[in-house]
């Protein structure tokens, strides 16, 4: 089942690089080919798009009345060679992303040659011989200047345990506080950076209670420490502190709160209460604030908040960088709306901003995920027009779109010509591969790549195991997908969304939906989130699903007992025992799959039972604030069509109403026979609908055409089949001699060969002549 963006509802809102000469009004050519973006529902902060992310709230004091809101309210050495957490990652897009011209937390500093020599020394040499080495050179060494070198240098090749044993040594020989600060937020940022925020708390507490650590800059380190490894509750807690030592937050502190705040999750209402807070303080954002904000967006993909910022930043009179743009591109492309980022991308050249390899990567993905792969494809046409090199993720994103498309070729071209640049394989060109080997089939060549991606020291990530047991699960082997998973477990990670709506797409695929809700029970109850794309595999099984499982024995229940009650089977999960009995149950669920592909017999579900269940779904859908998509609305439809009775579809469509007033009212409406005005509304339903991709679209259609066509509404089933061909929304499906129905659901098949018996009948009425053959 194809998806969109969870926030991509159908009518729901939901660096400087200079290294290239950018033709001037490049764009014309390429403007042609887009069309223009319609308006959105204007944005109000006071009702601020909801967040996937379920954090921890920030308590913020409420705004007065006369608060006036705003309107969104290095020195190198040669050897040893960089650790490849920095080396690997400080592409051009890594550094696009640093905040330029921002205040830093720790001084930069200048050292002497001696800092040099002891560098090279201590990297040569053992921990345990460091002591010695700095006590022979303490004389020569320029006091925190060289150390603060030292400590850098040390990080950046992730010898922290070294650099910890010279911040001790330095910091016990320096007499002077405000050095000794400096040396402490230089620690703790180098530990931040590194992901070892337990280290840097304890550096923290140290400094405060030996009292050199109080200042804004040690607070600062340890928030952006926290915030980098996606701990927004810990940063936030610092940030509070502050007051209790009489320490005020200034612009460097509030930035390090909101980006932290951005990369922990916490929903974008939090974030902007923190923002309203510091204007409440006097403290006025720079470019950074808005960047971090931005950040904020791009994650959840809230591009018409994004777009609030951006133009505020003009109404302030601050300066937009690359990185403003590259980030703005970056949340409008999530949100799915690929010509407005192209305008946006047009407009830069034009404000002396030149589109560099991030820009065009973003736009790339974006094109990508919307299923528009001619216009990715053009973009990377361009880039080498204009002798763009590719980085890591260009390269990546090329070769996954070449994947996506079959293209294995050419996806392997692409990997030997990255390889060729210097970069090996890494864990996303992998899985690039191995999902599209797997959409195709090619089961042989995914366990190849799976054992070459391990034989090449690449370690399997997260998205590695839900992409092979996804793919094993979709192709039946669920033997294999056992093995998977516990080759999963026994690397030591912990399932997460993905993996969760994995298993649980393949129960539902198999008819064994009440063991999918119970896993959705359990999901929870781990603290894991659904998102759309789970519930989206529910409601589509209950959609298309006659029957029921047959006995499971998730949670030791009687086969007499499996079929009596979806409650039992979520109350055993619900009181399971934790974490090695949910291991145990996913092994058994993937037993289960196997014997049900042997040809084991299911049992019968009434419908109503079968509505209830999903109205419980859209329940909670409704509770957590999840936006459902174009693909939970096709799903909806899928099941009214197959209801019994109208007043069923009734209630189905009473909660699509809930969900989306525009997509209840043109299926309502068709229901009940066409009218002008509720074709009128299709017509603007159908344009958004077109901006999805070719999957997502035919599906919506196939879907409300279905439910039309079941409860006899042929004329309007053919209006919305034909409107469907005259705009391509199934490709070369008509034509005189020939009709091709491959891509359509049944009732759109029938509708669609009505229509075109239709016309042959007004051909031979008006006196032309057959083709000799219709097929």
């Amino acid at each position: 089942m194809a998806s969109t963006p969870p926030h991509c509802s159908i009518t729901a809102s939901t660096k400087s690089y200079k290294n290239h000469q950018y033709p001037k009004n490049h764009f014309k050519n390429h403007q042609n080919n887009h069309r223009n973006h319609p308006l959105p529902r204007k944005f109000s902060l006071s009702n601020p798009l909801p967040s996937p992310c379920n954090a921890a709230k920030h308590t913020a004091t409420a705004a007065s009345a006369s608060t006036v809101r705003a309107p969104l309210s290095q020195v190198s050495t040669p050897f040893p060679s960089l650790d490849p957490d920095f080396s690997g990652r400080r592409s051009t897009r890594f550094v696009s992303k640093m905040h330029l011209g921002r205040p830093k937390t720790s001084i930069n500093t200048r050292h002497t040659s001696i800092a040099e020599e002891v560098l090279q020394l201590a990297l040569h040499n053992a921990l345990a011989g460091l002591e010695s080495i700095l006590v022979s050179f303490e004389s020569k060494l320029s006091g925190s200047d060289d150390y603060t070198f030292l400590l850098r240098e040390l990080g950046n090749r992730s010898e922290y345990e070294k650099a910890i044993k010279c911040f001790n040594f330095a910091v016990r020989r320096e007499t002077r506080r405000t050095e000794q600060g400096k040396l402490a937020t230089a620690m703790i940022s180098i530990l931040g950076r590194l992901g070892k925020v337990e280290l840097a708390r304890g550096i923290f507490h140290t400094a405060l209670n030996e009292g050199y650590g109080k200042t804004v800059y040690a607070f600062s380190a340890l928030i952006s420490a926290f915030g980098r490894s996606g701990y927004c509750d810990e940063a936030l807690k610092v940030f509070d502190s502050m007051k209790n030592y009489g320490l005020k937050p200034n612009l460097v502190i509030y930035n390090a709160v909101i980006d932290a705040c951005g990369k922990g999750g916490l929903e974008f209402k939090r974030v902007v209460e923190i923002f309203d807070e510091m204007l409440r303080s006097g403290v006025q954002p720079d470019r950074i604030t808005f960047n971090s904000l931005l950040a904020v967006c791009s994650r959840g993909g809230l591009w018409e908040a994004a777009r609030n910022l951006f133009s505020e930043m003009v109404d302030r009179g601050i300066d937009r960088d690359i990185f403003t743009y590259n980030t703005f591109l970056d949340a409008v492309c999530k949100g799915g709306q690929m010509d407005l980022a192209f305008e946006i991308m047009a407009e830069m050249p034009a404000k002396n901003i030149f589109p560099n390899v991030i820009t065009y990567s973003t736009m790339v993905d974006g094109y990508a995920k919307a299923g528009r792969f001619d216009d990715a494809l053009n973009l990377f046409n361009e880039m080498k027009f204009l002798g763009i090199g590719l980085d890591r993720v260009s390269y990546n994103t090329l070769l996954s779109i070449y994947a996506k498309l079959g293209r294995f070729e050419e996806a392997l071209d692409i990997c030997r010509e990255m390889e060729d640049s210097g970069m090996r394989r890494d864990v996303v060109t992998y899985n690039a591969l191995l999902g599209g080997y797997g959409k195709q089939g090619k089961y042989d060549e995914v366990r190849a790549l799976f054992d070459e991606m391990k034989a090449q020291k690449v370690s399997p990530n997260l998205l590695t195991y839900s992409t092979m047991i996804d793919v094993y699960s979709k192709g039946g082997l669920y033997d294999e997908a056992m093995d998977v998973f516990r080759e999963f477990k026994w690397a030591g990670l912990k399932a997460d969304v993905v993996l969760y709506s994995a298993l649980i797409d393949a129960l539902c695929k198999n008819g064994l939906v009440e063991s999918a809700v119970s896993l959705l029970d359990e999901m929870t109850k781990e603290g894991i989130r659904p998102n759309v794309v789970t519930y989206n595999s529910i409601i589509d099984a209950f959609g298309r699903s006659a029957t029921s499982e047959h006995a499971f024995d998730a949670g030791g229940i009687p086969e007499s007992q499996a079929d009596s009650s979806s409650s039992l089977v979520i109350k055993q999960c619900i009181h399971g025992k934790a974490v090695d009995r949910e291991d145990n149950r996913i092994v058994k669920i993937f037993g289960q799959l196997a014997a049900e592909k042997g040809g084991q017999a299911k049992k019968d579900c009434g419908g109503k039972r079968e509505i209830l269940c999903i109205l419980g779904i859209f329940q909670r859908m409704h509770e957590l604030e999840i936006r459902p998509n174009v693909v939970t609305f096709s799903a909806i439809l899928n099941a009214c069509s197959r209801c019994d009775s109208f007043e069923d579809a009734s209630m189905l469509l009473e909660e699509l109403r809930l969900f989306d007033n525009q997509v209840y009212g043109v299926a309502y409406g068709l229901l009940m026979g066409y009218r002008e005005n509720v074709w009128i509304q299709a017509q603007s339903l159908f344009d958004e609908v077109k901006l999805m991709d070719s999957s997502t679209a035919s599906a919506f259609y196939n879907a409300l055409t279905d439910m039309l066509w079941h409860f006899g509404q042929k004329r309007g089933a053919q209006l919305v089949v034909l409107e469907g061909k005259r705009r391509q929304v199934w490709d070369n499906v008509w034509s005189n001699s020939c009709l091709d129905l491959h891509l359509m659901s049944s009732g759109a098949a029938r509708a669609m060969v009505h229509s075109w018996l239709l016309n042959i009948h007004s051909t031979v009425f008006e006196g032309h002549e057959l083709p000799k053959l219709l097929r």
